[in-house]
């Protein structure tokens, strides 16, 4: 076959029946009930160990979406008991986040958006917890910190204006949402006009010629210039980190969906496009595009990435018309039966999370990360596996995003 996925492999994977996808969310809201049961309040890290995950504090960039799995099934849940039960529990979450938040427990990135969109915006728009919307909006203050006049972007951590830290990176596109939501909500500009700033600094460098994306864009501190990229997670410094060009997916479409302006749309058509051309035959990629069936055999898959990718194609087929909005709809439908099919844990003797085959960071010779959390669930590919499941299942759904 070809080294790169090619337009007729893609099409020759069916696509989920109804009964499928209900099947599968049925599972995952098992899956979260048991695992909320179990771990009560706490959260799980990042990613599992030998398949599950151990419990711990609210602390890592990822607990929002252990919470947004929660609102997820509270969501689908039919029974009103267990309903009731997830309800309760992701209000504790909540109450988790705003004593977080108020004591600045390891919040000083710019990952609020991961923390606050589907844990405490969700809870808001779900039950209409006040202390969700405060929460939330004291997140957004908090991200607003972030940002650096000159270049016009959000610092992704460390010391503000460190010159070996004066960087963005392609994962803070969803942090964005949480911005715009404070915006709505307030009707302060000072949002949106700083979450505008940070999109067009984003799509000016953080997108290459060849439509993949940098994983880390340094910027200049005198100047506010493009200084040079590179990669922390990726296999090497021009390649295509896969999650990390899924976020460029599922942000385009954001994007979009918040300022309309044709130029992200053209984005989002390009960074999708890369993605699905550099698939492997099963359509879950390596955790590196830059690997394909003909030479990454003993390479990890990154699961999450697919997950990330089909809702971003969900989301941006809401704003097309016609056969564009199709091919969308109808690829990431295709990604969930994937997923559905090769990677959903169906057994909690098998694992307490929900997709398998995720890797959250692998080292390389020529990258700077430490070894996490390889061939393991990750916790942001069950959230996103979810939240895939869910904008099937209900193609009007209000995002929490």
């Amino acid at each position: 076959m070809n080294k790169w996925i090619t337009n007729e492999i893609l099409t020759s994977h069916p696509k989920p029946s109804r009964q499928e996808i209900e099947a599968a969310m049925a599972c995952c809201i098992d899956k979260t009930l048991l695992m909320l049961r179990d771990f009560g309040d706490a959260f799980p890290g990042p990613a599992s160990s030998h398949g599950f995950y151990i419990p711990g504090s609210n602390r890592s960039w990822t607990s929002g979406f252990w919470t947004g799995e929660v609102w997820l099934a509270y969501e689908n849940e039919k029974n009103e008991a267990r309903k009731e039960e997830l309800k309760a529990g992701g209000l504790r979450h909540v109450a988790s986040f705003m004593e977080r938040i108020r004591t600045r427990d390891d919040v000083d990135h710019h990952d609020m958006g991961f923390l606050y969109t589907p844990s405490c915006v969700a809870a808001f728009k779900l039950t209409g917890s006040a202390q969700g919307r405060e929460a939330a909006l004291m997140a957004a203050d908090q991200l607003l910190t972030r940002f650096q006049e000159v270049g016009g972007f959000l610092q992704a951590w460390g010391e503000m204006g460190a010159p070996d830290n004066y960087r963005f990176i392609i994962d803070c596109l969803l942090n964005l949402p949480l911005l715009y939501w404070a915006f709505e909500e307030t009707r302060q500009t000072r949002y949106k006009e700083i979450a505008d700033r940070h999109l067009h600094t984003a799509m000016t460098w953080g997108i290459r010629e060849d439509n993949s994306t940098w994983h880390t864009v340094f910027m200049n501190p005198v100047t506010g210039d493009f200084d040079h990229g590179a990669t922390c997670q990726g296999y090497r410094d021009g390649s295509a980190w896969a999650r990390g060009q899924a976020w460029g997916v599922y942000g385009t479409a954001m994007a979009y969906r918040y300022t309309h302006r044709e130029e992200y749309r053209e984005a989002f058509t390009r960074v999708t496009s890369y993605f699905l051309e550099h698939l492997p035959a099963d359509l879950c990629p390596y955790w590196d595009l830059t690997f394909s069936d003909a030479d990454g055999a003993d390479e990890p898959r990154d699961s999450s990435s697919a997950a990330i990718a089909a809702c971003g194609m969900l989301e941006m087929s809401r704003h097309l018309e016609g056969a564009q909005a199709e091919f969308y709809a109808d690829t990431a439908q295709r990604l969930v039966k994937a997923l559905i099919d090769g990677y959903q844990s169906r057994s909690a003797q098998e694992s307490n999370g929900q997709l398998l085959h995720g890797t959250y960071s692998k080292k390389s010779p020529y990258n700077t990360c430490t070894q996490e959390g390889v061939d393991e669930c990750v916790i942001w590919g069950d959230y996103f596996f979810m939240e895939a499941l869910n904008r099937l299942l209900k193609p009007d759904w209000e995002i929490y995003w």
